[in-house]
């Protein structure tokens, strides 16, 4: 049996899937969560910190090293004051911990 495969862009297979399309939201969302408190994050730490999932009011942000940890969680009140702000409802924010690849 000959199958033939049609290539479809990233865009295309998110746009036809719901699965996909939640999933790439959900990124975007972490995404420019991210974004809005880039500028209240040292400049030293900014490439150890990437964002993580949102589950309710809860948003986690993962992060490389714990002294990068201990510092972003000095500064959690001007993060969830920053996303309140920008109209996200977090009342939680997680920093976790990633070992480097």
């Amino acid at each position: 049996m000959n199958r033939r495969f049609n290539a479809v862009t990233v865009f295309q297979a998110t746009e036809e899937s719901p699965t996909l399309a939640t999933l790439a939201a959900r990124a975007r969302d972490a995404a420019e969560r991210l974004a809005a408190i880039q500028d209240l994050i040292p400049a030293e730490l900014r490439p150890s910190v990437k964002p993580g999932p949102a589950e309710d009011d809860v948003w986690c942000v993962l992060v490389t090293g714990n002294a990068a940890a201990a510092k972003l969680r000095q500064l959690t009140p001007a993060f969830l004051s920053r996303l309140t702000a920008r109209g996200w409802r977090v009342a939680t924010l997680r920093i976790k911990v990633q070992a480097r690849n």
